[in-house]
């Protein structure tokens, strides 16, 4: 698919896509005879991977290293189990702070449903 469809499909701008390929988080991208770029479905589902790790607040720099152990292939795959795990607790953490924000939250509305705030 070209790189509108693949924009379109994976929701990033072209721009980021090219910058993901230069900083080596998109390798290996095919290109046609005209030399305009042809992404796969493996490029979706890299992609749609990468963009969890970003929405669940993994830092750039890991999500690099992540990849550059990827693409070391399986001699690596500790090292990623353990790249992933540290960043579950870490995802688990702020679920539990964000959990406790909106627990408190939730008690002030109470006090306002129940005329206890004026």
């Amino acid at each position: 698919m070209n790189m509108k469809a693949f924009s379109s499909l994976v929701g990033l701008s072209a721009h980021t896509l090219r910058y993901y390929e230069k900083i080596g988080l998109l390798k290996n991208v095919q290109r046609n005879s005209s030399g305009h770029r042809v992404y796969t479905r493996k490029d979706v589902k890299w992609l749609e991977f990468v963009i969890r790790l970003k929405e669940t607040a993994m830092p750039l720099e890991e999500i690099l290293e992540y990849a550059r152990l990827r693409e070391q292939g399986s001699s690596t795959v500790l090292e990623r189990q353990a790249l992933l795990e540290r960043h579950q607790q870490s995802l688990k953490a702020h679920i539990a702070q964000q959990q406790s924000h909106l627990s408190a939250l939730e008690d002030k509305i109470d006090l306002y449903k129940d005329g206890k705030v004026r």
